[in-house]
């Protein structure tokens, strides 16, 4: 079976590093906001292109904490709209919601799947102040058009770079310095996947990053002295360990999984099968490599069949969950069609030239 994601082989090559760092991890003795957390945020920034990163517990996390420290430094208002993309990971729309904020879901992009630029003008209201661009599957979002609607109306740009770890318009135009603030994700699987939660902010914004790095440690910049209300979530330290040997092969991940996105694309030929629309630059990274099928059941079948394993990202939008059960009567076409044809086949650093040939042949055999 080739097996969609196989944590433990992607992860085999650091192994020596990771338990040499380990090592020093235990007999520093320190496990909690240290050196090993500064060490990433420096260097993450870094490598993002912005002054500040806050490295926090989780993707989701990353996001509330961005509204509620806009709430509190009054550029936001409970009860403000944030335009987002209506085909998004849940996380994004429950962050808007947990930070006291109101969802607008936009339609997106059938070829890229990213918020549609010209239906954002549509949904602005006198309570509209913020957009969250979501760099979906790793894919940047149309930037240049997102800002020049944000500077015309004075909203807010959060980006939503949680898959998205690398990719970029140009050297100095890269996911996480695209807007005012940026959230990532250090979820396992992601392109710089951590081995467990954690998550990261990015931004150029002092007064921001001054009440990010206080709000996530229960508003305390000095022990048992709290300014704000604050929350406990913190980086981890052993996640950074693991996060700082991991974000040097950064680039050469994806680059790797740009050649297999490169194959996959020139050598899939298939009338069933709709592929990614990609204009091969960097502004791809891969995070999944997702096709639509008409009836995908019969291909996924199919697939497992022949020994692929495969995934839905994502099988029900938010508008249709349970939980935002006062949305269900929300119709959205383009997402609802979308949610209902996409598969995410295999596409990682561990897959051999054997089984990604298996997965082309397979796919132009169906």
């Amino acid at each position: 079976m080739i097996h969609f994601l196989n944590l433990k082989k992607i992860n085999q090559p650091f192994e020596v590093a990771f338990q040499k760092k380990m090592k020093q991890f235990l007999e520093g003795g320190w496990y909690i906001l240290g050196n090993e957390v500064k060490q990433f945020e420096t260097d993450f920034a870094s490598y993002c292109g912005t002054k500040h990163c806050i490295g926090v517990g989780n993707g989701l996390d990353a996001l509330v904490l961005i509204f509620k420290a806009y709430i509190h430094l009054g550029k936001l208002q409970k009860g403000d709209e944030v335009i987002v993309p209506a085909n998004t990971y849940i996380a994004s729309v429950l962050a808007i919601l947990q930070a006291d904020l109101v969802p607008v879901l936009v339609e997106p992009r059938l070829e890229t799947y990213n918020i549609n630029p010209e239906e954002i003008e549509a949904k602005i209201t006198v309570k509209t102040k913020a957009i969250l661009p979501v760099h979906l599957y790793g894919q940047l979002c149309e930037m240049k058009a997102i800002n020049e609607i944000a500077q015309k109306h004075n909203f807010l740009v959060v980006e939503d770079a949680a898959q998205a770890h690398g990719s970029q318009f140009s050297e100095n135009e890269k996911a996480g310095n695209l807007g005012h603030a940026a959230a990532f994700s250090f979820y396992p699987g992601k392109n710089l996947g951590a081995l467990g939660d954690a998550g990261a902010i990015t931004t150029n914004d002092d007064e921001l990053a001054n009440v990010l790095f206080s709000m996530r440690n229960y508003g305390s910049k000095v022990k048992y002295e709290n300014e704000i209300i604050g929350v406990n979530s913190r980086l981890d330290e052993l996640q950074a360990v693991f996060l700082n040997i991991k974000l040097k092969q950064l680039d050469s991940e994806n680059e790797f999984r740009r050649s297999m996105a490169k194959r996959y694309l020139s050598e899939i030929k298939n009338d069933k099968i709709i592929m990614p629309t990609w204009d091969f630059s960097q502004n791809h990274v891969f995070h999944l490599f997702v096709i639509r099928t008409a009836d995908r059941l019969a291909l996924q079948n199919y697939l497992k069949e022949n020994g692929i394993e495969t995934m839905i990202h994502y099988p029900i939008p938010p508008h249709k969950q349970k939980a935002l059960a006062n949305w269900n009567q929300l119709s959205f076409p383009i997402t609802e069609k979308i949610h209902d044809e996409v598969l995410s086949i295999p596409l990682n650093s561990g897959l051999k030239a054997s089984e990604l040939q298996h997965i082309i042949t397979t796919l132009n055999n169906y």
